[in-house]
């Protein structure tokens, strides 16, 4: 299948991080990634989880939502319904677990700092880009606290990839997420150490040389984004 915007195998989905978004939070950031778009902010709380009061230790954590006309039809808010979908609360857990494994808990002291990711607009890839913005809103707020040389251990961002047609393709639409025969989230840090893989057969199962083009087809890419946000950060 042709690739929206005539993309290359390997080539990412255009990317864009408009920081300060969001005027009232301690970090925040519009992340875009072709058409999939994330509002995430960042809050910083003096308290922490009960299982970490006393201990020094902060905490570093994450909510996820989609909007209602995020995608072509209306979804109902979870709010309304009383209850949070399993698949919201895998994806924020993965957040929240994403960010954490580049942050030093104990620098922070003990203050929790959320992240919050809104998609507004949803075609495919939406937890990597709330990983990739989250990030970014993140550091922000740890800029706030004059923290973000002594409490950020590295990068973390994250990009789907998978095969059609035999093809390995990196970051997915929701058009080609929908076609994959396989499909992977790939989470990693800026030394190239794999923090999360999600990887599902949907069709026929794969073999460790699939695994093997996926995964370096997702370093190469996570790369490129690592750069994107070590150039919107100033970072230096």
């Amino acid at each position: 299948m042709a690739r929206r915007e005539r993309r290359r195998s390997n080539e990412l989905r255009p990317v864009k991080f408009r920081r300060r978004f969001i005027r009232n939070a301690e970090g925040s950031v519009l992340v875009e990634m072709g058409l999939t778009r994330v509002i995430c902010t960042a809050t910083i709380d003096a308290s922490v989880p009960p299982f970490l009061r006393g201990s020094g230790k902060g905490w570093v954590t994450a909510e996820y939502g989609m909007l209602p006309r995020s995608s072509p039809n209306r979804i109902f808010r979870e709010s309304i319904r009383g209850r949070l979908k399993g698949r919201t609360q895998e994806i924020q857990r993965l957040i929240g677990r994403s960010l954490r494994a580049v942050v030093d808990l104990n620098a922070i002291g003990e203050r929790t700092i959320t992240i919050d990711c809104d998609v507004i607009e949803a075609d495919g890839g939406t937890r990597t880009a709330s990983i990739n913005g989250g990030f970014v809103a993140l550091v922000d707020a740890l800029r706030v606290l004059k923290l973000e040389k002594t409490a950020l251990t590295g990068f973390v961002a994250a990009v789907s990839v998978g095969i059609i047609g035999g093809r390995v393709l990196l970051d997915l639409d929701y058009e080609e997420d929908s076609a994959a025969e396989v499909d992977m989230n790939v989470v990693m840090n800026d030394a190239g150490q794999y923090v999360e893989l999600q990887g599902t057969a949907e069709r026929n199962p794969f073999g460790e040389r699939e695994l093997a083009r996926m995964l370096e087809s997702a370093r190469r890419g996570i790369k490129r984004l690592i750069k994107e946000q070590k150039q919107v950060l100033r970072w230096r």
